[in-house]
């Protein structure tokens, strides 16, 4: 939304502003009214001062091991008392255009009360690619995938930025290819929000500007807290980074790994963050838990994920509550 808006693998290793803009416009779709502030196709304001959601890269392993299907996500997510899902691409990859299994999977969503947000899309070229043929292909490769999201009830689809050459050079090219499937995904109304995901991508300062660049209503980010990889042993600044993404975002991804004898996440200042995405960028919509550890099974590193993201929420809940009644008060 303009000016609103391993042995463990990540997933591309796997597959080889202010709270001022609670007053902003909202972004339409055929379906409903949304605003990332509220969440995608929101009908009402959520229950809480935000939702969670699960990644299925959270279940990467179990998944891998055959213990677990695509099919059977919507079910395990609502175990942990999660009723909204993140896919991964490369989990069902060859079932995006097999209309029958879209529609099984939307069944077992609906039957288990489970709904789905957005699709992580890898492995389909890279829509920054210098070769025009190849970018266009890479373009053509997501269709599926749109349309896909958009049979589930998805907001959006999840790409990367990846491109070769000069800094500048890079964006133009992302720019063009983000913004060719965001003219094919605005016929389906889905969005394609884009993720902090390694090289250039991972520097917040280049993909704000390049999303700006693309300048396509359907284009967003998804900010997550981890992958702020540079290369070559360099990171940039995770918290400046999810902050100059946040006017753009149109998802959260929460990653964790590893967690003290206290609960608090130990890569990532989840306070900080917190304040950073909902206090500041006053964020409404779901922020998804993207377990990557190994010291912790899945399962358990989701849950525990889960009752940190909780404990923030209660958190930040006080802090607002306590501010309206400062505010009635005339403190």
């Amino acid at each position: 939304m303009r000016g609103m808006h391993t042995p463990l693998l990540d997933r591309r290793g796997f597959l080889g502003t202010t709270a001022g803009l609670l007053g902003g416009s909202l972004m339409t779709s055929s379906l409903t009214a949304c605003s990332p502030l509220t969440g995608l196709f929101s009908p009402s304001p959520p229950a809480n001062l935000f939702e969670i959601s699960l990644a299925q890269w959270s279940l990467h392993r179990t998944l891998r091991g055959k213990d677990l299907d695509n099919l059977g996500f919507p079910k395990k997510a609502k175990s942990f008392g999660i009723d909204a899902i993140e896919y991964v691409n490369s989990f069902w990859k060859n079932k995006a255009k097999d209309a029958k299994y879209v529609a099984e999977l939307k069944k077992r969503c609906s039957d288990e009360g489970v709904h789905s947000l957005l699709i992580m899309c890898d492995g389909e070229g890279a829509l920054g690619d210098p070769d025009a043929k190849k970018r266009q292909q890479a373009v053509a490769n997501h269709h599926k995938w749109v349309v896909a999201a958009r049979e589930l009830g998805c907001h959006s689809i999840r790409v990367n930025a990846q491109s070769r050459g000069s800094y500048a050079e890079q964006q133009k090219l992302a720019a063009d290819g983000l913004r060719k499937l965001c003219e094919f995904a605005d016929e389906h109304g889905i969005y394609v929000i884009v993720e902090n995901h390694g090289g250039l991508s991972s520097n917040g300062a280049w993909l704000s500007s390049t999303l700006k660049l693309v300048d396509h209503k359907r284009v967003g980010a998804l900010p997550d807290f981890g992958n702020f990889r540079l290369g070559n042993g360099k990171e940039y600044d995770r918290y400046k980074g999810v902050d100059e993404l946040m006017p753009y975002a149109q998802g959260v991804s929460a990653k964790s790994h590893s967690f003290d004898k206290d609960g608090n996440e130990t890569r990532t200042d989840y306070e900080r963050m917190l304040d950073i995405v909902v206090r500041k960028h006053g964020w409404r919509g779901h922020i998804g838990i993207e377990y990557e550890g190994g010291k912790k099974s899945e399962d358990d590193g989701i849950r525990a994920t889960k009752v940190l993201l909780e404990r923030h929420r209660t958190r930040l809940q006080a802090i607002m509550d306590k501010a309206k009644l400062d505010k009635k008060a005339g403190k």
